[in-house]
């Protein structure tokens, strides 16, 4: 055995548990997926080929599908942008040299290391409950509290709030593109007379575009994704009123609760092609609004 090839199987041996994984984990369910999504399949019956049932079905007959996307296209378009503003406001007050920011730094991010658990979801039930401490402080500033597991857009906006709370990965991609940025773009814009909204508006959001997009990318696909708090929170009905009925919910209702495995691999599918659509159109448009920096400039 020649050494390049004692090197490359080498390679390949200290690689093979990644290599068994993929295969055993990801690439076999994709395919076994992909078949199943045109069948009749339950967990406890033989595979049925219906062909594209599953999908007409999705589209025409079944309203629950229908408001699964509903309720997470509000999940997503309403969540994400209030998520990456509030990221990056805490990012620029944390983009600072005083003593104790590292403590504050750590403090803020650990809401994003807990915050999709379900010990976290049981306490987000629990503040937004009747008596919870939420409308405590609405009654308290003489305000009537809110009915959040009665009324379906109240229960939408809950779960929105929870996924804003968990605004630390996102907030420290953005310190670390602020600390990127040149303080010579900033000392030079105060030379002019620049204000502090002129700064942000002129140079820093242009400067920070590149991770901008990186955060929508993510955020939209983790929010897509999203389901431990709608189902620990709605303990797993998606209610009131399927007003918190996720589409991972829904799936995961229609495949181990309903135990119709091939139309909730339909399901995961479309999603599958819904975020691949979106990221497609993030990636198109980005040339539009993205700031890159090259040697000859862009």
């Amino acid at each position: 055995m020649n050494k390049t090839l004692r090197n490359h199987l080498t390679g390949y041996l200290f690689i093979s548990p990644f290599l068994i994984g993929f295969l055993a984990f990801t690439l076999i369910p994709i395919g076994a997926s992909a078949y199943l999504a045109f069948t009749d399949y339950s967990l406890f019956g033989k595979s049925v080929w219906i062909g594209l049932d599953n999908f007409r079905e999705m589209f025409t007959s079944d309203s629950k599908y229908i408001q699964s996307l509903k309720v997470t296209a509000i999940y997503v378009f309403g969540g994400v942008p209030l998520r990456l503003a509030f990221a990056l406001f805490v990012a620029m007050l944390l983009n600072t040299a005083t003593r104790a920011v590292g403590a504050y730094r750590t403090m803020l991010y650990l809401p994003s290391i807990i915050g999709g658990s379900v010990a976290v979801s049981i306490m987000w039930r629990n503040v937004f409950g009747d008596e919870g401490i939420v409308n405590l402080g609405l009654r308290a500033l003489g305000l009537e509290g809110v009915r959040w597991f009665g009324d379906p857009l109240a229960a939408i906006w809950m779960l929105i709030f929870l996924s804003v709370w968990q605004f630390g990965s996102s907030m420290l991609i953005f310190l670390a593109g602020l600390k990127n940025i040149p303080s010579s773009y900033y000392e030079a814009a105060s030379v002019d007379g620049a204000n502090g909204l002129q700064k942000f508006v002129r140079i820093t959001l242009p400067m920070l575009t590149p991770v901008i997009f990186f955060n929508t990318i993510m955020q939209t696909i983790g929010a897509f994704l999203s389901f431990v708090p709608a189902y620990i929170i709605t303990k797993g009905t998606g209610g009131p009123l399927d007003g918190t009925l996720l589409y991972s919910l829904y799936l995961f209702r229609q495949g181990f609760e309903f135990f119709n495995m091939g139309y909730a691999s339909a399901m995961a599918w479309v999603m599958l092609v819904i975020i691949a659509i979106l990221t497609a159109v993030v990636f198109m448009t980005s040339r539009f609004w993205v700031h890159y920096e090259s040697k000859g400039g862009q």
